[in-house]
């Protein structure tokens, strides 16, 4: 139903002037919202029919003045509301026009998202933001600013300022990444409109960079797999780099908190904490063997990483932190003695559990389902060196 918007003389209430006060009618719905405009006239000066004052009303012109600014004022915000295909309430529309929803900062958003995700548990993706706003706040001193200010020169400011620090590329790219999802959710709350959106001109594809390789050959995953060592670290920085390639690219976080629940008739059950996808992947002999090595009775977790010592999130994020740094340092050690072409860590096994099975031809969309990405785009991502190199040898048989 549309919204009607018209001034009426309240005369069932009658002022001690004798004066009945003007009041803006807002219509929606069969709903009705009153609000005064701050006038009165007396009722034998309006026109009760036409909702206007008569020829005789003392100050008619600026009276009128007043209710049409009143009116245009409630018509465009109801044209916004169409333009940005949202709904309202009589009572919405009057908020609108009058501010009562006070206008959210560029710094409002920032900390309710990043709160937000932490309630979620997203504790990574949280951290993304709050590498963005920290950034951001370093070069402005505060984000006190509206969503319309941020415009293409404002953004060619803050890439100049990043490259100026030397930022890599891939960390420029992911810094312009997360403001653009920070400038959609404005949008998507109302919080800007939709002709403030500078990434339509700043396009945020031209920071991409081709990513390092990630992936090695399932030649080089079963030297790493069959690497000889006595030092208790060591192998176990080769095994759950092994488990990883063996139980679909499973995340080093997730792996470290596995428990005996996670295994449930033969396979590995588990939710993603990044994407909180169900991920049920078959448990294959090598894993199965690995998890007996470590897991002890009474023990918490499968692996030898977190403990029920770790209680608070951040206690864990400290833990996961310190272990995975020392895990990867001895990867890169066996890599190289192994003589692996780049260097050897965690992710390394995700990416090459994804290449070797699109090299023996899974279709993305079950690689992407067992990785548990939020969607094929990501998979996509991983495996764009695979498929380049293909490419490549692909057309030197043209001659």
């Amino acid at each position: 139903m549309k919204a009607t918007i018209e001034v009426v003389c309240y005369k069932s209430k009658v002022l001690a002037n004798n004066e009945s006060p003007l009041m803006l009618r807002i219509t929606k719905d069969r709903k009705l919202k009153y609000s005064s405009i701050g006038i009165s006239v007396n009722p034998a000066h309006w026109d009760f029919e036409k909702n206007k004052p008569r020829r005789n009303c003392p100050d008619k012109a600026r009276i009128e003045q007043i209710i049409s600014e009143q009116i245009r004022k409630y018509r465009e915000q109801i044209l916004d509301f169409q333009a940005e295909d949202k709904e309202f309430t009589s009572t919405s529309l009057y908020d609108r026009v009058n501010n009562q929803i006070k206008r959210r900062t560029v710094s409002d958003l920032f900390k309710s998202h990043i709160a937000n995700l932490k309630a979620q548990k997203r504790t990574g993706y949280a951290l993304t933001f709050s590498e963005l706003y920290n950034s951001l706040i370093l070069l402005h001193g505060h984000l006190d600013i509206h969503f319309s200010d941020i415009d293409v020169t404002w953004l060619r400011h803050y890439e100049a300022w990043l490259r100026f620090k030397g930022s890599a590329e891939n960390t420029i790219g992911k810094r312009f990444r997360t403001l653009r999802a920070v400038f959609n959710l404005a949008i998507e709350q109302g919080i800007v409109k939709a002709e403030y959106y500078p990434f339509k001109i700043y396009k945020v594809s031209k920071l991409h960079q081709t990513p390092a390789k990630r992936a090695i050959s399932k030649e080089d995953i079963m030297k790493v797999i069959n690497y000889q060592c006595t030092d208790p670290y060591d192998r176990l920085a080769v095994d759950l780099f092994t488990f990883g390639y063996f139980m679909g690219g499973i995340n080093f976080g997730d792996m470290a908190s596995l428990k005996s629940e996670n295994i449930v008739d033969g396979r590995l059950v588990y939710i993603r904490r990044k994407t909180h996808k169900l991920i049920r992947l078959p448990l294959q002999p090598k894993a199965l063997e690995i998890i007996e090595r470590y897991h002890t009775n009474g023990a918490l977790f499968l692996f030898p990483i977190l403990s029920d010592f770790h209680k608070t999130e951040q206690q864990q994020r400290n833990r996961l932190h310190k272990v995975l740094s020392n895990v990867n340092k001895r990867l890169k050690r066996i890599g190289k003695e192994l003589e692996i072409p780049i260097d050897l860590t965690t992710y390394v096994s995700r990416h090459s559990y994804a290449t070797v099975l699109k090299r023996s031809g899974v279709s993305t969309s079950i690689i992407s389902e067992s990785l548990g990405h939020s969607s094929e785009k990501v998979t996509q991502y991983y495996l764009d060196s695979f498929e380049n190199n293909q490419i490549d040898e692909a057309m030197k048989n043209l001659l």
